[in-house]
């Protein structure tokens, strides 16, 4: 199993800062998720065309790889369908430049479920990144998520999907939106499963709060466990939303604290 952090984590910080920590933490790779006030990763500094080697050479000398880009191309927007390909397919761009295998896409906006999805507008627009991304050698990967958060009304959707398609498994959502036991979760999507958000959370006052890996009362120890029974050899990526709220632990505590708790895991089943 390899490890990753999310940039979302981290939305004061570097480049470089980015990188050396996840060095010096013991981390594989990082997950881009915009890079200080440039949540669109592709018109980022560090993936201009004059900059992209430097990027590409940084990464090979400190042995780390971009695990995944993800984007905000939201599929079922019918308000803003050009938009929504066009930035899934300028991810996709960046992402074959980059030697890098995944783009994650959205089928609905938040975490929590909408009300009105229609899933087969959704399954038209992921069928066209699909088709854009295998001819570029990437793969795009559609999130448990808002109304997806659903694992059966997920797989349903993916099972119509003809090409190279994969599931990013956040294992929050469908836990905390919709009660499922991860074992169940796994189940279902296992067959496409090739990437995995880490977050946990308690439920206060109406509201979600997150927590450090660990402190929620989501039974996220038990999805580790499941990945690493089955031999899961993906990234499992912590995504510390603290872009999105400020008062969360700062990132340099919170990913420390995750690379020691999947490592420990790891240790206990001798992996």
């Amino acid at each position: 199993m390899k490890i990753a952090f999310s940039t979302l984590g981290c939305p004061d910080w570097s480049f470089s800062e980015i990188l050396s920590t996840a060095k010096d933490f013991g981390y594989n790779g990082i997950e881009i998720r915009g890079l200080k006030n440039e949540i669109f990763a592709p018109a980022a500094r560090e993936f201009k065309e004059d900059r992209i080697e430097t990027t590409r050479q940084s990464l090979k000398e400190l042995g780390l790889e971009i695990a995944c880009f993800s984007s905000a191309s939201y599929l079922f927007d019918k308000k803003n369908t050009e938009d929504a390909i066009k930035e899934g397919c300028s991810y996709i761009d960046l992402a074959n430049k980059m030697g890098v295998e995944y783009v994650r896409v959205l089928g609905d906006r938040d975490p929590h479920p909408s009300k009105d999805i229609d899933d087969d507008f959704v399954r038209e627009n992921l069928q066209y990144l699909v088709d854009y991304g295998n001819d570029k050698g990437v793969v795009p990967l559609i999130e448990t998520n808002g109304v997806f958060a659903d694992s059966k009304r997920l797989v349903k959707l993916v099972d119509k999907i003809d090409g190279n398609v994969g599931i990013l498994w956040d294992i929050h959502h469908p836990c905390r939106f919709f009660r499922e036991n991860p074992q169940d979760t796994f189940d279902r999507i296992e067959p496409y499963l090739r990437y995995v958000h880490f977050k946990d959370s308690v439920f206060e006052s109406g509201q979600v709060r997150y927590k450090m890996p660990g402190y929620g009362d989501l039974p996220v120890r038990q999805a580790i466990n499941l990945l690493l029974d089955n031999d899961f050899e993906g990234y499992v990526s912590l995504e510390w939303v603290k872009r999105w709220y400020y008062d969360l632990e700062e990132p340099g505590v919170v990913f420390m604290h995750f690379a020691h708790y999947i490592r420990k895991l790891e240790r206990k089943k001798g992996k």
